[in-house]
């Protein structure tokens, strides 16, 4: 039997050890991407002189990084597991979220936050465990990844409100060091407990026992796996680009609030911990309606959850850009809570249904060869949004924009159909 065999041959399957440390992981390398950053915009850009769009233009950079990291990334999961990967972007990540306290250019800002951050952020996140937990998990993988997927938005309870208090108490180059020394210590233990795959120790996903495979139990997953695409079948379907589409534009929503919603409040009247304050509106409904997404996900067809999902995010942008204009606390709220019960479904959707289409044997390498193309439509938003306040004055007509094409994203996932093998082929 392996270690792991050994050790957890108990009651408790391994696999919900994988999804504590992708809680975590989450946790830390969005956190650190997105929620953080608006609490750092206003005394950078004052500081520094840089325009807000100098400042956000490391997100477009991030996201472009991110894109190509991901096809790297996603196939050496499938090989090697996330542990190798996780341990590396643990100690890169720290590093650099330290070395940003000495920012002098916006050269420098770039590299560091726009390259390197995205990088150490990319090897701990949502990519690397969530492959995994798809490995380890098939009847349970939508609550399982909507459990882990909490953690993304837990980020947004904690990680805005403390980023805000640390750079308005001790300054924002302090801030940035001490954010960067709990992201190390954080995130590196994680690595140490991640795994390949079940079968790789003698185990199987759900944590079925070897009688209850006998019994029947795990076929799912047994038909899955052999029906599984490869990399290069995958990218010749049809429904591997529409995913690729209607992802791209879910995700925009969520890159654009995550950066502007405390510099967009700031605009409204509200004061700084007022708007950072709306982030944990919006996270606390996203954290708590992940499980609930999860449990009918395992349950009823994901599609249609999802183009719901989508469509709710689009409807409370249009509600948060009315809701500012009134400058009314309450509805601004309201409107950011309604935004989190779609961010919910978000992540745990877009896995789950991946994997329903193609399988997880190569999955790994199908998501980081979709990365490009997802992150490419909404790698531009952020950067765009900032022009267009720079220039306008107001962020209301890009906010319309980008919530137009979150409805839209809700009609192209409902729609996307199932791929189809043209022949059967041998495992690559």
């Amino acid at each position: 039997m392996s270690d792991i065999q050994t050790r957890y041959a108990g009651p408790i399957f391994y696999g919900y050890y994988l999804v504590g440390a992708a809680f975590i992981a989450q946790f830390i390398s969005t956190g650190m991407y997105s929620y953080v950053l608006g609490s750092f915009m206003e005394p950078m850009t004052t500081e520094l002189d840089w325009s807000r769009a100098d400042f956000t233009l490391t997100r477009t950079i991030g996201q472009m990084v991110m894109a190509f990291v991901g096809i790297f990334i996603g196939s050496r999961v499938d090989i090697y597991g996330g542990r190798p990967i996780m341990l590396c972007g643990s100690i890169l990540l720290g590093l650099m979220l330290a070395l940003t306290s000495q920012v002098e250019t916006l050269y420098q800002w770039l590299i560091l936050n726009g390259v390197m951050v995205t990088i150490g952020c990319a090897m701990l996140g949502n990519l690397v465990v969530n492959v995994t937990l798809s490995k380890w998990f098939v009847e349970r993988r939508g609550i399982v990844i909507s459990i882990a997927a909490m953690g993304v938005s837990f980020g947004g309870v904690v990680l805005t409100p403390l980023a805000t208090w640390l750079v308005d108490t001790i300054g924002w180059r302090d801030a940035w060091v001490w954010l960067g020394v709990a992201a190390t210590t954080l995130t590196l233990p994680l690595a140490l407990i991640m795994r390949r795959a079940p079968e790789d120790h003698g185990l199987h996903p759900d944590g079925f026992s070897a009688e209850q495979i006998a019994q029947g139990r795990g076929e799912r997953a047994r038909l899955e796996l052999a029906a599984s695409f490869s990399r290069r079948e995958a990218v010749r379907t049809f429904s591997f680009y529409a995913l690729v589409i209607a992802f791209g534009f879910f995700s925009i929503n969520i890159f654009v609030l995550l950066i502007h919603t405390v510099p967009l409040l700031s605009d409204a009247g509200l004061t700084r911990n007022e708007a950072s304050f709306a982030m944990l509106v919006a996270s606390v409904p996203a954290m708590i309606s992940k499980p609930v997404w999860g449990y009918w996900i395992d349950r009823t067809p994901p599609k249609p959850l999802a183009a719901v999902s989508a469509a709710v995010t689009g409807v409370a942008l249009f509600l948060i850009v009315y809701a500012a204009a009134s400058s009314s606390l309450f509805w601004i709220y309201a409107a950011y809570a309604v935004l989190g019960l779609g961010w919910g479904g978000m992540i745990p959707m877009q896995e789950v249904i991946w994997a329903s289409f193609f399988g997880r044997r190569f999955l790994g390498a199908i998501r980081g060869a979709a990365m490009p193309y997802a992150l490419a439509l909404s790698a531009l938003a952020p950067w765009l949004v900032s022009i267009y306040r720079d220039t306008m004055g107001s962020y209301d007509g890009a906010l319309l924009i980008v919530a137009t094409l979150n409805v839209l994203s809700g009609v192209l996932i409902f729609f996307a159909p199932p791929p189809k093998k043209k022949q059967q082929t041998s495992i690559e």
